[in-house]
């Protein structure tokens, strides 16, 4: 009779270390492009709260049996369907047994064939849908997609477009990057840090030019209001002249007519005294006293008769 074995019940730290001892990566290429595709990925779908996103993090699929766990720590990691957050290991028995569905693995000159074939396998028998193996060292990039609980290898690379990350794979530049949905490259840190300044500086220019276009335009509305108040006070002035003007020709007028009156009673006073003489001589005067009693000279008296 076959005995069945029976996961062991012991302390999770022993059973399940959250290291394999071996570091996450031997050389800064293989680090550069781990933590860029790791973090390329977790800000793609960073908006997504059921995709869980890690790099060399220990995955057990299934729990440990007679003390022995078996376990690998992609250098990125792809779980759709399980919650984000901070995680020692990504235990599959108890994330609702949803597996990994895409892997990445960076090579480096540690890595031996047999412990590749090794995670190939592993990856195969959990479930992985999308295994992808870059070699930075030979720029030569393989891919395999799951079918019938096999992982078959993708003909061509170049160009390939993840069914799961929706992203685009290139290598023409020589090395291997990922393209968003949209089209944007996944950056390193490093680019990622300098692109968030560039545009952040161009926030603040974008910032000061909209400010000094509002100082310029309250200086133009300030201006404006000046010459509107200027031409107002022209206008005031010009209405207060034409007034002025107004008021004088009338005086003029008024003095003209004066003038006018006095001339027509000085005539008046000099018909009545011209009229008066013929009566006072008619009344036995003399001319001279004629003369006397109207103011005038003996002459204007003579030239009246």
């Amino acid at each position: 009779m076959v005995q069945q074995l029976q996961p062991t019940a012991a302390d999770s730290d022993w059973l399940y270390p959250e290291s394999d001892g071996k570091p996450l990566s031997d050389n800064t290429v293989q680090f550069r492009l781990i933590t860029t595709i790791q973090g390329g990925i977790d800000a793609l779908f960073a908006d997504d709260p059921n995709v869980f996103v890690a790099g060399d993090l220990l995955w057990y699929p299934v729990e440990a049996v007679e003390g022995v766990a078996k376990s690998q720590a992609p250098d990125v990691m792809v779980v759709f369907g399980r919650p984000k957050g901070d995680r020692r290991s990504y235990k599959q028995f108890q994330e609702e047994n949803i597996a990994p569905q895409v892997v990445f693995e960076i090579l480096s000159n540690s890595n031996t064939k047999a412990e590749m074939l090794a995670k190939f396998k592993f990856y195969e028998r959990y479930g992985v849908e999308e295994y992808y193996l870059y070699d930075p060292a030979t720029n030569v990039l393989k891919g395999w997609l799951k079918q019938n609980k096999q992982l078959l290898p993708i003909g061509n690379m170049e160009g390939w477009l993840s069914p799961r990350l929706g992203c685009r794979f290139e290598k023409a530049r020589g090395s291997l990057e990922l393209y968003r949905p949209d089209g944007q490259r996944m950056e390193t840190y490093v680019e990622t840090s300098k692109r968030a300044e560039q545009e952040s500086q161009r926030a603040e220019q974008e910032s000061q030019r909209a400010q000094q276009e509002s100082q310029r335009a309250e200086q133009e509305s300030q201006r404006a209001e000046q010459e509107s108040q200027r031409a107002q006070q022209e206008s005031q002035r010009a209405e207060q002249e034409s007034q002025r003007a107004q008021q004088e020709s009338q005086r003029a007028e008024q003095e003209s007519q004066r003038a006018q009156q006095e001339a027509q009673r000085a005539e008046q006073e000099a018909q009545a005294r011209r009229d008066a003489i013929p009566r006072l001589l008619g009344l036995g005067l003399s001319v001279e006293q004629v003369a006397v009693a109207l103011g005038l000279s003996v002459e204007e008296v003579n030239q009246s008769l």
